[in-house]
């Protein structure tokens, strides 16, 4: 089920600069959203900002959870997450390298997932779809984070119970995207972070390295090359039940060591 058409201008979601509407239904949804945002993010410190959207979007729209991930080397990092369900989905997702999510990086585009257990929905991530209905999980939509054609992200929502979202329901959807992505963007990072002792990305930058450190390692082990090693940790996390990143900081700490076949 291929996604819709993100938007033609400013950020994904026709929230950003740029998106003009005549529809009074849309500007009343666009207010709506915005007051919700506006009062959410009110006096948060960053590291509060992505968690705090993903509980607008819970609040906005038919969903029990919301989680941000953001385009890594290989696999995507996440950011945030509304609940420790979101969470674990979006982490089932990076190990996977499979899911809505991966897919929304991989086009651009968004994707509607409205049952997981029946139809074709069920058939195209089969292995992600067992584990989210495993979770409660029954229906997923995930958005792409970024403005124009780059995509750096994605904003994925759960749902328990099977289901489409309204065309209506859509719209707020890429509202709350759109905000997501300006949100982000105007996060202190590099020299900025440093300079206002916003640490707060350090972790996120810290299981990067994790997971880059962990394929090298396997990489010299069993001589192969990145996107393979990265295949291998995936699949041994996989076939654990456990996540990527966690068989990446055994890797790195020694305390697990891949073996030629």
């Amino acid at each position: 089920m291929p996604g819709d058409d993100p938007g033609p201008h400013g950020a994904r979601g026709g929230y950003g600069p740029g998106s003009h509407g005549a529809d009074p239904e849309l500007d009343q949804d666009r207010a709506r959203a915005a007051d919700l945002i506006a009062s959410t993010l009110r006096g948060a410190a960053p590291e509060q900002v992505p968690e705090r959207l993903c509980a607008v979007a819970v609040a906005l729209l038919p969903v029990s959870g919301a989680s941000v991930s953001l385009r890594g080397g290989g696999m995507p990092a996440q950011l945030s997450a509304s609940s420790p369900r979101a969470a674990h989905l979006a982490d089932v997702q990076a190990t996977l390298g499979d899911g809505p999510c991966q897919w929304v990086l991989e086009t651009g585009a968004p994707v509607f997932v409205r049952d997981l257990v029946a139809g074709g929905d069920a058939d195209r991530w089969p292995v992600f779809a067992q584990a989210a209905t495993a979770a409660g999980v029954r229906a997923v939509y995930a958005l792409p984070l970024g403005f124009g054609d780059v995509c750096v992200g994605t904003l994925d929502l759960y749902r328990e119970s099977p289901g489409e979202l309204t065309d209506r329901q859509r719209r707020t959807a890429e509202i709350v995207a759109g905000a997501m992505t300006v949100a982000l963007m105007a996060l202190p990072h590099g020299e900025e972070q440093e300079a206002e002792g916003a640490h707060w990305l350090h972790g996120l930058a810290s299981d990067h390295d994790a997971v880059h450190h962990a394929v090298g390692m396997i990489m010299a082990q069993l001589g192969m090359g990145a996107e393979d090693a990265l295949a291998r940790l995936r699949g041994d996390a996989f076939a654990q039940g456990r996540t990527a990143l966690d068989v990446a900081r055994d890797v790195v700490a020694r305390r697990r060591r891949f073996e030629p076949d």
